[in-house]
């Protein structure tokens, strides 16, 4: 039996997807028409062994988020809870605070996933994999290639190219060390949990120093505090993939990963998505439409579109690249590139909604999304997607183009490179 841990976090983190993340958990967002970690669930669901889900993360119990355990229950019939954190614990706290829980049921093994990564998740290819490293390994890391230049922003792995075993690993390095990068994905055996307690009490005796710059005593880091002392000690190994898969930290990168998610629905449930035909609206590429919008047949969507919950999409209306979530509306001949509009938005008709794309060079082999930040050194807004928040009301006749606009705004006018508060 395995179990699979999904790290949620909480309410402190997702600043860089906001205003997104103010109506709605992080990872409860949708993207190509479901929720960040329904794409999660459903990998998790086809390793036949795991039997058991757990969410992890320190958000409030909330209607949203039951709502979703409940029907992912019933889509995938598997078992799956939620165990709130008293406090933020880092991105192995919890996993310690709730050992009891995990270990119940002598699981075999157990994946952790973080919420805020996508891709093609290969954990059946890692389970295997897993399976023939030598007795006693505790756990295995899926890592990817990056560029060298952006490897220095992720965990970088050195591995044994025969073994496979991790040698050396080091979050965030100041100088290069590897293009092997951490994917945020791991399968380890239960004897992990002793790495774990070490951690913990380690901390513990840190803190009688009161040395303020140290970590609280109850967070544990993942990366610091059990990849890096396992590294070189024949327990660690890696898995590397050339599938898709990409971090999902800001509005940019739900873009990126909606394109992506809709590719694998081309490969694998292609059901999901829209097909062009008498009374319908003109498909480019890959589209994802919920059952209950009203689409009209003039309407032209795509590539890489979402069309959410109750969304109206009037005449003449042109999207490509963008999520629009539910309950908005695009009036008549309204064009809307590069963007993501918000829940129950109005936009009005012949208004442009445009943003700039943010994709990884392609002349750049193994290159991945950079995130950049909001402003650059001049303090000028970076261009990027265009985010409106919910509750939107965009005129008539206007221009929207690289803006961020929080919720509840009626808008009067045009807007380029401005975040409208």
């Amino acid at each position: 039996m395995i179990k699979a841990l999904i790290l949620i976090g909480g309410p402190l983190k997702g600043t860089r997807f906001r205003p997104l993340s103010l109506e709605i958990p992080k990872p409860l967002f949708p993207v190509a028409g479901y929720p960040m970690i329904y794409h999660h669930i459903a990998a998790c669901s086809k390793v036949k062994e795991i039997k058991e889900i757990i969410l992890i993360g320190f958000y409030q119990p909330n209607d949203a988020l039951n709502k979703f355990i409940t029907s992912s229950q019933k889509e995938f019939r598997i078992q799956i809870r939620y165990l709130q954190e008293y406090t933020a614990l880092g991105t192995a706290g919890g996993i310690y605070h709730f050992r009891d829980q995990i270990l119940t049921g002598n699981p075999e093994y157990f994946f952790v996933l973080n919420s805020d990564v996508c891709g093609d998740f290969p954990l059946q290819d890692m389970l295997d994999f897993h399976k023939r490293r030598p007795d006693g390994s505790y756990g295995t890391v899926l890592a990817t290639e990056a560029t060298r230049q952006q490897s220095l922003t992720y965990g970088c792995i050195v591995e044994d190219q025969d073994t496979h075993e991790v040698l050396h690993y080091v979050e965030k390095p100041e100088t290069f060390v590897s293009t092997l990068i951490n994917c945020g994905i791991y399968l380890f055996s239960p004897q992990i949990i002793q790495t774990l307690e070490v951690a913990f009490k380690k901390n513990l005796e840190e803190n009688y120093n009161f040395d303020f710059n140290l970590p609280s005593k109850e967070v544990i880091r993942l990366e610091q505090d059990v990849l890096l002392p396992l590294a070189g000690d024949r327990k660690l190994y890696v898995y590397q993939t050339k599938k898709f898969w990409s971090q999902l930290k800001s509005a940019g990168a739900a873009i990126y990963a909606n394109r992506h998610y809709l590719a694998i629905y081309r490969a694998r449930d292609c059901d999901k998505l829209a097909v062009s035909g008498d009374n319908k609206p003109t498909i480019v590429g890959d589209v994802f439409i919920h059952p209950s919008a009203v689409v009209h047949h003039s309407a032209v969507l795509g590539p890489n579109v979402t069309i959410g919950r109750n969304v109206v999409v009037g005449e003449g209306v042109r999207v490509r690249e963008s999520i629009i979530l539910e309950g908005a509306t695009l009036q008549d001949h309204c064009c809307i590139l590069y963007s993501i509009v918000g829940w129950h938005c109005t936009v009005g008709v012949w208004t442009r909604v445009e943003g700039t794309p943010n994709d990884p060079n392609p002349n750049k082999p193994f290159a991945k999304l950079e995130i950049p930040s909001m402003f650059t050194n001049d303090g000028k807004l970076n261009p990027s997607i265009t985010v409106i928040g919910s509750d939107v009301q965009v005129p008539p006749e206007v221009i929207i183009l690289n803006s961020i606009v929080l919720p509840h705004k009626d808008l009067a006018g045009c807007y380029k490179n401005q975040i409208i508060l």
